[in-house]
């Protein structure tokens, strides 16, 4: 599954990346959102693009295609760290 499947209020962890451009993915683990990192969506805009991310203590917004390279797996009940 990846980020862009989720809905507003859902918690994920980051499980890898989709192949796919490796100057990106090197921004996006840049950025704290390592193998292991809990995510939250904060919020989706109402055409769907772009997300807002709670990770690491800090909001992030990325558009649908960025968070669509992202694998996840959906957490149940958690706390974003």
């Amino acid at each position: 599954m990846t980020l862009d499947q989720l809905k507003k209020g859902q918690m994920a962890e980051i499980t890898g990346y989709t192949l796919g451009n490796a100057a990106y993915r090197a921004k996006l683990l840049a950025l704290g959102m390592t193998r292991g990192t809990q995510v939250k969506i904060l919020n989706i805009a109402p055409l769907g693009d772009p997300f807002e991310l709670a990770v690491r203590g800090f909001h992030l917004s990325l558009r649908k295609a960025e968070v669509g390279v992202i694998k996840v797996k959906v957490l149940e009940k958690g706390v974003v760290k």
